[in-house]
């Protein structure tokens, strides 16, 4: 413990040290960051207010953008203000507090498209007992669930790193706290903890990777009995969906799913995970829906008579 009492602050190093580029890179993270906050806000909002929208689907798309919402938070916004102050520290204490809430609401969220997945099964397969089957409890209880896998996967980062010895340098190559970073600048040796990494982390993207892409094929194969308009309104949804799944997920298994080490390239990968997907989520599995779409004109109609 006396060994870590010099390091009391990280420095965050972003995307670019060039000037002109991290004044290019403010302008439009900030502008991700709006459109994410103002989407994912608009859809929380329409599914608490809106009785039209009772269905579990729609249950789960509100808490979907929900930890978008939070988990954009965690990093963005940091990462905004560092991209035009020239102090780009962060405390110890602060440091840990991201580093376990980044992987809550990530790892939250990743298994809550499992449960959505689950959602999309029972209501092919089984469409008339999906109400019986999918009835409020259980969504809510799928949610709980949801929530505790992703404190139990987050609470092993601050655990690990928490104690070990920080001496020197504090520069993180990253511009957010994330695991092998920070063992980098660790003054021992973490490859035992580092392995602890690759099996919680990278297992999770893994497995969960292949189930989502497992049960789009189950939603492929089910399209044998609709119509070719049908096929069309299907595969342009599944595409959309794999398309944010694949961002997410592929940069995640490249991190992690590997030994211990950090890469140049891994920075601007995590980008792909923290800040584009949170904006994307909303605009593709929810906004395009038509029946959210007049749900949100009815809420904002009836708001401004």
């Amino acid at each position: 413990m006396e060994q870590r009492i010099n390091i009391t602050e990280f420095v965050l190093l972003v995307l670019t040290q060039n000037v002109q580029g991290q004044k290019i890179l403010f302008v439009l993270f900030l502008l991700i960051y709006i459109v994410t906050m103002v989407g994912n806000t608009l859809i929380v909002v329409t599914v608490v207010v809106s009785q039209t929208l009772d269905a579990p689907m729609y249950f789960f798309l509100g808490y979907l953008s929900f930890l978008d919402a939070v988990y954009s938070t965690t990093v963005t916004p940091n990462m905004i203000i560092d991209l035009i102050c020239e102090k780009k520290t962060i405390s110890f204490q602060a440091c840990m507090i991201q580093l376990f809430i980044e992987h809550l609401f990530g790892g939250a969220e990743i298994l809550l498209l499992v449960v959505m997945a689950y959602d999309r099964y029972v209501a092919i397969w089984k469409p008339l007992h999906y109400l019986t089957v999918m009835n409020r409890r259980v969504c809510i209880l799928l949610v709980m669930l949801a929530g505790v896998g992703g404190f139990l996967h987050a609470i092993l980062h601050p655990f690990f790193v928490y104690n070990l010895p920080f001496c020197g340098p504090n520069v993180i190559d990253h511009f957010t706290c994330d695991m092998y970073p920070l063992l980098k600048l660790a003054c021992t040796d973490t490859y035992t903890v580092g392995l602890t990494v690759v099996a919680n982390d990278g297992a999770i993207c893994m497995v969960i990777f292949m189930l989502l892409l497992i049960s789009y094929g189950v939603i492929l194969y089910s399209l044998k009995n609709l119509s070719q308009e049908g096929k069309y309104k299907a595969l342009s949804t599944c595409g959309s969906h794999i398309t944010v799944v694949v961002l997410f997920f592929v940069p995640c298994i490249f991190m992690y799913v590997r030994p211990p080490s950090t890469l140049p390239i891994d920075k601007s990968l995590a980008v792909f995970y923290t800040i584009i997907t949170p904006m994307l989520n909303p605009l593709i599995y929810t906004l395009r829906n038509v029946e959210m779409q007049n749900a949100m004109k009815k809420l904002w109609t009836r708001k401004r008579k």
